[in-house]
């Protein structure tokens, strides 16, 4: 799992001015014709983007809330907050009494629409900027208000732009070309099969808007957003053109120009026309007016309303994953091969960490932050190191009970040998993408937390082991991590898994493993998926325990229908903590499956040790997979 936002200061940001000047905004002419009654403020990005830059944060800049979900809404009198369980008591101590918290998920919370009609008066006019807003989102919202005699309007200026006056600068960082050895795939195959696919459903135009297919498709990577290696950029796809958007100064670098091969195209179809990132709209709308009776544009239904809206209906044809999302997600052998020596990297990085902790934490000097920075210390050291995929998420105690808490100074706890500690964090090396998390306790855990500690154990394995058909899409196997939980009467509010990019996104589409979404497309062989269940008692402690996993081809003893069917592999190889188990709760296949797991962690980190000469930590990393016996 990934936390998603920096500087996550735990005291509320005042907003009472914020709001008064944004209440002034709804009412000036200037921004739109007439005065607008309520205004709606997403989370996301221009590209629909979960994580994103510092000056696409007006969510956060208007309410304080820095979580990666969530919704803001503001009326002449009130002003509320939706989102998930992940977030019920980060938003809580983030935002100051001008706003209300709505707990998307749990009985009695309005949805986003209903409160709106509840508290509006007849006929009035709701705004929302539509390069925010996904498509999906505006055809419900419109709709719903309609129904109750309003109107959702699209407010072409952002309001919130408006009253922040230091709003920083759209980053444009140097882009980075992926070479076959590492992509496995040519940018140029994968053009061709993205038109294969488009002449099968007889679609002339593809218009891509999200970054991670964007970076994918063209074996580019960049740094504008933090712990993301994503740029920003549009792209059209035609049967014979290409074009690219993106600021037109990163395009000097002779390597990129090679890459995309800028100055000496291959073939005519595959010629490369380069237009500013600005001019995505006017060059969209110029397709457009030139379509003939028949022509089809592909385009995602998460995409932003304002290019949805260039797209005239009868040629429009939306979809809810694009053949990018797709293909991506189904990693190739090399990216696989990748993504599995990230794995054994980022292994020798949180073993040398554990093994530190253990000394150091009797001196009483490592607290949340320090052994945060210890870890990023030592991913660091490995080769072909890039940045974190998240921000660290390491918690003592009650402080593991926010999902996704990150340390800051007034909250920073001191770790010791009396309290459970979770560490969940992540790295992107340029050969793949990582995302672990472990709980444990340096001293003597208490019998309680060793029960919930293994109820959360049986739960992983449970998936882990699954073996399950071909076709089967991955909210049907979120119960399997929480049956162990309920049975006890335990549970916790988040999914079990996401898809992970390699060298992208630590949280990507369109696969996943949560009772959250039955929208998710069928696990298949070569899908990257998180394993991640957790049980968290505010106030006292959180555990959870994340591996990622690779979806694999199983060999059961029959083969129902021909189907064939389908289980995981284990790429995070850390150790789980012994002591932290009851192990008379263990099954014989449980103990089974722990004690192969940590002989693969002894026999593939361990060589990885050894060969860097890191004796003292491969003797710990011996005793720490010991079989249970």
């Amino acid at each position: 799992m990934a936390s998603k936002k920096s500087d996550q200061t735990m005291s509320p940001k005042l907003t009472g001015e914020l709001l008064r000047q944004l209440r002034q905004a709804m009412k000036n002419c200037k921004y739109f014709s007439e005065p607008l009654q309520a205004y709606i403020i997403p989370s996301g990005d221009a590209h629909q983007s979960e994580y994103i830059a510092k000056c696409d944060c007006r969510r956060e800049f208007i309410c304080g809330f820095n979580g990666s979900s969530g919704t803001a809404i503001v009326t002449e009198r009130h002003a509320a907050l939706w989102t998930d369980g992940r977030y019920y008591l980060q938003a809580s101590q983030q935002m100051d009494n001008n706003w209300t918290l709505m707990k998307t998920g749990l009985k009695g919370t309005p949805s986003q629409e209903d409160w709106l009609i509840s508290i509006l008066p007849d006929n009035s006019k709701v705004g929302v900027d539509p390069w925010i807003i996904a498509a999906d989102q505006w055809k419900n919202m419109s709709k719903a208000l309609t129904n109750a005699g309003h109107t959702l309007v699209a407010v072409q200026n952002n309001l919130i732009d408006a009253v922040w006056t230091d709003r920083p600068e759209r980053p444009s960082t140097q882009l980075r070309p992926l070479g076959l050895d590492y992509a496995g795939v040519s940018w140029q195959d994968k053009i061709t099969a993205l038109r294969a696919k488009m002449r099968e459903r007889k679609i002339t135009w593809f218009v891509a808007t999200a970054l991670d297919e964007i970076a994918w498709l063209f074996n580019l990577r960049g740094a504008d957003i933090e712990y993301n290696p994503v740029f920003f950029v549009y792209s059209i796809v035609g049967i014979n053109t290409i074009r690219l958007f993106v600021d037109v100064k990163r395009l000097s670098d002779p390597a990129l120009r090679d890459h995309l091969q800028l100055d000496s195209p291959s073939k005519p179809e595959l010629s490369v026309q380069t237009f500013p990132y600005e001019s995505i709209y006017t060059e969209l709308q110029g397709i457009c007016a030139a379509l003939g009776p028949k022509d089809k544009v592909w385009i995602c239904d998460k995409a932003s309303c304002a290019l949805t809206q260039v797209i005239p209906k009868a040629h429009r044809s939306p979809i809810a994953y694009t053949p990018l999302c797709l293909a991506k997600a189904v990693k190739n052998t090399t990216e696989i091969r990748g993504m599995k020596i990230a794995h054994i990297k980022d292994a020798v990085a949180l073993c040398e960490l554990f093994a530190w902790l253990e000394k150091e934490i009797p001196k009483g000097t490592v607290t949340e932050i320090s052994a945060a920075d210890k870890a990023e210390e030592l991913r660091s050291q490995q080769k072909h190191y890039v940045s974190l995929s998240f921000p660290t998420i390491s918690s003592v105690g009650p402080n593991g009970a926010i999902i996704h808490y990150r340390p800051l100074p007034e909250t920073n706890r001191t770790l010791t040998t009396n309290e459970l500690y979770l560490i969940d964090s992540g790295a992107q090396y340029i050969d793949g993408t990582t995302d672990v998390t472990r709980t444990v306790h340096f001293g003597t855990p208490s019998s309680y937390e060793k029960e919930c500690f293994t109820y959360v154990l049986k739960g992983q394995i449970a998936v882990s082991a699954a073996v399950f058909p071909s076709g089967t899409k991955g909210h049907l196997l979120d119960s399997f991590a929480r049956a162990a939980l309920w049975e006890s009467g335990l549970d916790y509010l988040h999914g079990t898994g996401h898809g992970v990019g390699c060298f992208l996104h630590v949280h990507e589409g369109p696969c996943g493993i949560s009772y959250k979404t039955f929208a998710d497309e069928p696990l298949e062989a070569g899908m990257i998926v998180s394993d991640e269940p957790g049980y968290y008692e505010d106030g006292s402690f959180g555990i959870r325990l994340e591996n990622v996993v690779l979806v694999v081809p199983a060999k059961p003893k029959y083969n129902y229908r021909n189907r064939g069917s389908l289980t995981f592999e284990p790429l995070t190889l850390v150790p789980m903590q012994v002591k932290m188990m009851n192990t008379d709760l263990l099954t014989k296949k449980e103990l089974d499956w722990v004690n192969e797991y940590h002989k693969k962690c002894r026999e593939v980190v361990g060589a990885e040790l050894e060969r860097q000469g890191k004796k003292d930590v491969l003797e710990w990393l011996i005793r720490e997979t010991q079989p249970i016996v």
